[in-house]
């Protein structure tokens, strides 16, 4: 396990266009380093050699490789939340939501296919910002499930709990299909992934009248009618 020291100075967020386009060729440089080399061997001169930028400029923005590290797990969790937030917008029911959120999903890790290297590396990097990175996922998908058992589109359950169950689902398709299989995640094994979700999120249906319980209630309103003294 590592500990990393405090921070020197902040991580820069540029205002001006071009600073953000230089911001954005070093994340998008260290995403592939770190994914295709790992945490430990790569060096901050093969990030900016990567991104075509001096050494010097490095600093500008990004104070060690610790950071920018730290930085590129936040920057890839805002862009996987957004992406599943613009996707699932309008969906419909919880269960229209859930199958457009994991279909996005499986599509941003197709796209970022170093997103699993480099979360898995912050568990001894940076334990907080692995943490940080699950919770922060957690959180929304918590406040969605929420409304919707408040709706009745789903059972009523810990919300908490069932996040965590529906992302751990997410996390190995996606290993199994979007990672390890570059052909994508066939239909039959979305629809098959998705029945178990909607069976497992459905709310339990109202119980129907047993029919001997008919038959006795009929059976009491008749004998009362008959103490009062009137017909069927």
């Amino acid at each position: 396990m590592i500990h990393l020291p405090a921070r020197r100075r902040p991580v820069i967020h540029p205002k001006g266009e071009r600073g953000r386009r230089t911001r954005q060729q070093l994340l998008d440089a260290a995403e592939a380093e770190f994914g295709q080399r790992g945490y430990f061997a790569t060096s901050v001169a093969d990030i900016t050699r990567r991104a075509r930028v001096a050494l010097g400029t490095f600093y500008v923005y990004f104070p060690s490789k610790q950071a920018i590290f730290a930085e590129l797990v936040r920057h890839l969790s805002r862009a996987l939340r957004h992406a599943i937030q613009q996707a699932v917008a309008g969906a419909g029911d919880r269960l229209a939501v859930e199958r457009k959120g994991f279909e996005t999903f499986l599509r941003f890790v197709a796209a970022h296919r170093n997103l699993y290297r480099i979360v898995l590396q912050a568990e001894s990097v940076n334990p907080q910002v692995y943490r940080w990175y699950y919770r922060r996922f957690a959180e929304g998908y918590v406040r969605g499930l929420s409304a919707a058992m408040d709706a009745g589109e789903v059972r009523r359950t810990d919300p908490e709990a069932l996040a965590y169950c529906l992302m751990g689902i997410g996390n190995f398709v996606g290993m199994r299909y979007s990672l390890w299989n570059r052909a994508g995640l066939p239909r039959r094994a979305l629809d098959s992934m998705f029945e178990f979700i909607a069976s497992g999120l459905a709310p339990p249906a109202a119980p129907a009248p047993r029919s001997g319980a008919r038959r006795s209630s009929r059976g009491e309103r008749r004998q009362g009618d008959a103490q009062r003294g009137g017909g069927p």
